[in-house]
C-alpha cells in the first residue's frame, strides 16, 4: 500500500494547484483503500509480484474517489469520514471537475498495462457505475423499490468496482479463465456485502463511529435494505409513517423511523443479507491457491460482518 500511495502522489501532480489541492484532500481523508487493497490481496494470493498491480491499484482508487466526487455533489452531502466533504469545502463546481480530471488520469494510467482485456475491464466497470448511480437517482423518493431493485442498484454503483478490482488482479496473474471468474465473484460479492452493511449502520451507527451525517439515505430519498424489510414486517401505520418520510425526506421522522426499523426486526433482516454475501465471497476464495493472502482475504469477507463504520 505504501508503493500504491507513491504511485498516487506522484499521478496528482497537475500544472493546476486547485486539482492536486481538492484530489489530496479527499484522497488523504482516511479511506479504507479497501479496492486498492482487494487487487494486492488477489495478486499476491495468485503470485503475481510485478509493479503493474500498483499502477492498476492506484486507478481503481483514483475511480473510486472520482465516484465519491460527484456523488457527494448529487446528494448534497456535508460531511464524509469525519470532515467536511470536498463540495462543502471547495464548492461542487470544484469538486464535479477534480471529479471528472481522476477519472481521465486514470485511462491514462490503465494505458501503462498495455493491455486492452484491463482497459475493457474498467471502462465496463466505469459505465456500469455510471448507470448505477443513474438508476439511484431514478429511485429516490420511492417507497415502493423492491430488494431486486435495491441490489440491482448496488451491485452496479458499488460492487462493481470491487469486482473490476478483484479481476484485474486475476487478470494481471495470467490465471485461467474459471479462476478470474471466482476472483471476480468474490469481488462482487464483498463489495454487496460492503454495501449492505453501510445501509445498516445509517439505521444502527453512532455518526462519530460512521463519519457521516446518519439520517442522510433518509433524507436524499434512499431506499436501502433496512427500509425495504421494515415496511414488509411492519404493520399499516409503520408502513405509512416510513412511506411519507421516504416521500418527503423529512428528518423530523428520522427518530420513529429508526424505532420501526429496530422493532421489526429490519437490521438482523439485512445482517442476514450481508451474512449471505460474505459467505458466498468466502466460498470463491476458498478457490485460490492456499496462502496467507487467500487468508487474508478469507478474512476480510468475514469482518465485514462486525463492521462498526
Amino acid at each position: 500500500m505504501r508503493e500504491v500511495d507513491a504511485v498516487i502522489g506522484r499521478r496528482l501532480d497537475s500544472g493546476v494547484p486547485l486539482v492536486g489541492e481538492v484530489s489530496r484532500y479527499i484522497i488523504s481523508s482516511g479511506g479504507k483503500r479497501l479496492r486498492p487493497a482487494l487487487l494486492l490481496l488477489i495478486c499476491g494470493a495468485l503470485g503475481y509480484r510485478g509493479a503493474q498491480r500498483f499502477n492498476l491499484a492506484a486507478v481503481v482508487e483514483f475511480i473510486h474517489t472520482a465516484t465519491l466526487l460527484h456523488d457527494d455533489v448529487v446528494d448534497e452531502s456535508t460531511l464524509r469520514r469525519g470532515r467536511p466533504t470536498a463540495n462543502e469545502h471547495f464548492g461542487n463546481p470544484a469538486s464535479v471537475l477534480v471529479g471528472d480530471f481522476l477519472y481521465s488520469r486514470a485511462f491514462q494510467m490503465m494505458l501503462d498495462a498495455h493491455d486492452v482485456r484491463v482497459m475493457e475491464i474498467l471502462a465496463d466497470a466505469t459505465n456500469v457505475i455510471a448507470e448505477g448511480e443513474v438508476m439511484q437517482l431514478m429511485n429516490m423518493h420511492d417507497p415502493n423499490l423492491d430488494e431486486s431493485a435495491y441490489l440491482q442498484v448496488i451491485r452496479s454503483k458499488t460492487a462493481k468496482l470491487f469486482e473490476a478490482s478483484a479481476r484485474l488482479g486475476a487478470v494481471l496473474a495470467g490465471v485461467p479463465r474459471p479462476l478470474e471468474d471466482a476472483c471476480a465473484e468474490y469481488g462482487q460479492a464483498l463489495g454487496t456485502a460492503f454495501q449492505v452493511v453501510d445501509d445498516v449502520l445509517d439505521y444502527a451507527g453512532a455518526a462519530e463511529e460512521m463519519g457521516k451525517n446518519l439520517g442522510d439515505d433518509l433524507r436524499e430519498g434512499k431506499v436501502t435494505l433496512p427500509l425495504i424489510a421494515a415496511m414488509r414486517r411492519g404493520s399499516a401505520q409503520q408502513r405509512d409513517l416510513i412511506r411519507r418520510a421516504v416521500e418527503t425526506g423529512a428528518l423530523e421522522e428520522l427518530d420513529h423511523v429508526v424505532e420501526i426499523v429496530r422493532a421489526t426486526g429490519a437490521l438482523e433482516v439485512a445482517h442476514e443479507a450481508a451474512a449471505a454475501e460474505a459467505k458466498r465471497a468466502m466460498s470463491a476464495a476458498e478457490q485460490l491457491p492456499s496462502n496467507e493472502h487467500a487468508q487474508a482475504l478469507l478474512q476480510l469477507a468475514a469482518s465485514l460482518l462486525a463492521r462498526r463504520n
